[in-house]
């Protein structure tokens, strides 16, 4: 298991994962689909960080990278991913600026395909993006459970950050067991839920990961300190914890697969 944290690096085991040297290695990112809290009633997306870290440090890597999403069709992100947004909350994130501001990228999440066709043997890995919608199309979705452990037994790199983790709550293999049994694996913290929380003046999620996860035996979730890169490689599975962590997941990514 290893685990990037910042400021250190720790590594306690490998498991690198041998895929084609003689290609270019192709990522599949999974973002939401556009959806309305039902805790809120606001509109929920996808975070942008956690589309346009990644796909920067694949690109850079040399990869190529498909974006979908499980129904297809237009992508709408988190207002408070947005580095336009009035807020001023993600104002700093110059990847997301230059992305959604590019048009040959924008078009990226303004059509995407359905990932229901997906078979992981076109793919060295996937990497499902998070944001609040996850907690409410992820969440309970065969379609999407299916999807990652699909790539996690065909021997493919199953990456998840921040709320997309939710997955893992119930995905299970086709011996039915969970896929993270006896896993070392992180997601939203309920520190950070907390303080989203409190920001906004009242309740936002249906449900914490972390303490969802803390019910599970036999598995084994750990979070860092509250928004702080942190993100964990169990052999095939990696995690990350929230926004601040889809690079850090995506290095994971990028070193399991050996460049």
């Amino acid at each position: 298991m290893e685990c990037i944290g910042a400021p250190s690096i720790m590594r306690m085991s490998s498991n690198t994962n041998v895929t084609h040297p003689d290609r270019k290695k192709r990522i599949l990112l999974v973002a939401a689909n556009p959806a309305t809290s039902t805790v809120t009633q606001w509109p929920v997306g996808f975070w942008w960080a956690e589309l346009t870290h990644p796909y920067w440090a694949f690109t850079e890597a040399g990869y190529e990278v498909e974006i979908r999403s499980p129904d297809g069709g237009a992508l709408q992100a988190d207002g408070f991913s947005d580095p336009e947004d009035d807020s001023g909350y993600s104002a700093d994130d110059l990847l997301s600026l230059g992305f959604k501001t590019s048009a040959k990228h924008r078009a990226l999440v303004e059509d995407t395909k359905s990932t229901a066709d997906v078979s992981p043997d076109g793919y060295d890995a996937i990497f499902l993006v998070g944001g609040q919608s996850p907690m409410f199309t992820f969440r309970g979705n065969v379609a999407v459970q299916r999807l990652v452990t699909a790539f996690y037994e065909a021997g493919k790199v199953t990456a998840l950050v921040c709320h997309a983790t939710c997955v893992l709550l119930e995905a299970k293999l086709s011996t039915g067991e969970l896929l993270v049994d006896g896993k070392t694996w992180t997601g939203f913290a309920n520190a950070e839920e907390q303080f989203a929380d409190d920001f906004v003046g009242q309740r936002i999620q249906p449900f914490w990961i972390e303490d969802e996860a803390r019910k599970i035996g036999g598995t084994n979730f750990v979070v860092d300190q509250r928004f702080r890169e942190f993100a964990v490689r169990d052999g095939l599975l990696v995690t990350g914890q929230q926004q601040f962590s889809g690079a850090a997941a995506a290095r994971l990514v990028i070193e399991a697969l050996g460049r």
